[in-house]
C-alpha cells in the first residue's frame, strides 16, 4: 500500500475533526480549514491508489 493513501486518510480524519470543532464553536473559518485538509486528504488517497494501480499493472 502507497504511504499516500495512508497519509491521505489520516489528513482527511484530522479535516474531519477540525471541521466539526469549528462547527460547534461557531468558527466558520476553522470548518473551511477543516474541509479544505479533508479534500486534500482525499485527494492524496486517490494518488496513491492510482499509484498502487499502476504498480499492479506493471507487475
Amino acid at each position: 500500500m502507497d504511504n499516500n493513501r495512508i497519509e491521505g486518510a489520516v489528513r482527511q480524519v484530522k479535516g474531519s475533526i477540525k471541521e466539526a470543532v469549528g462547527k460547534i464553536a461557531g468558527n466558520t473559518h476553522m470548518q473551511a480549514e477543516g474541509r479544505a485538509e479533508k479534500v486534500a486528504g482525499e485527494v492524496q488517497s486517490k494518488y496513491g491508489e492510482s499509484k498502487d494501480t499502476v504498480r499492479k499493472t506493471l507487475k
